[in-house]
């Protein structure tokens, strides 16, 4: 017995750290595991950094913040709030529009590249490909959008983007266009 006590004093120290790691110790008030934990500090991260663009494009009526809501079995860590400036509100993003939804999107894209050059000792990225997703802005809020890519490309970064939607054709002048026919597609270089 002498012999075992201090091994059974090293496993329950072990087997508490690993409970509480793991989300499932009472302990752990959040029942969030490590993992998430790491996660939801670097998502905070970019939820603060795609704010800023987000602000932009939505006139500054969104912000998103990182959300210990709990989820699913009752553990929490990864989830994404918007708060409206217009309500005063804190709300789910699942609660945004088709079009909000897209600028969130495209914002926390840019955060995230913005956190990962960051991060990276200054290793940039420095393309972008966007595909659809405009056909669900209006007029008002695609300009915004287009101001915010067009800042990007002013600090020499690449955008490309794919769409259909007629205003883009006009608006965007270096454009590749993929013509589809019998014997297959032809890609077509357009403006500069």
């Amino acid at each position: 017995m002498r012999r075992l006590g201090p091994l059974r004093e090293e496993y329950d120290r072990v087997a508490r750290l690993a409970t509480l790691a793991a989300g499932t110790s009472a302990d752990n008030e959040r029942k969030m595991r490590l993992e998430s934990y790491v996660l939801a500090a670097r998502l905070e991260q970019v939820a603060a950094a795609a704010t800023a663009r987000l602000q932009r494009m939505s006139s500054g009526r969104y912000t998103l913040v990182h959300s210990d809501d709990r989820a699913g079995r009752g553990r929490s860590g990864l989830g994404l709030h918007v708060v409206d400036a217009w309500t005063g509100r804190e709300r789910d993003t699942a609660t945004l529009s088709g079009g909000e939804t897209f600028f969130a999107s495209l914002a926390l894209a840019l955060g995230l590249a913005d956190v990962v050059t960051d991060e990276a000792g200054g290793v940039r990225l420095d393309t972008l490909f966007i595909d659809e997703g405009f056909g669900s802005l209006d007029e008002q809020t695609l300009d915004e959008v287009l101001d915010v890519l067009d800042s990007l490309r002013e600090r020499d970064r690449s955008v490309g983007i794919v769409s259909h939607v007629p205003d883009l054709r006009r608006r965007i002048h270096a454009q590749l266009e993929v013509v589809k026919g019998r014997s297959g597609s032809v890609v077509r270089q357009r403006g500069q």
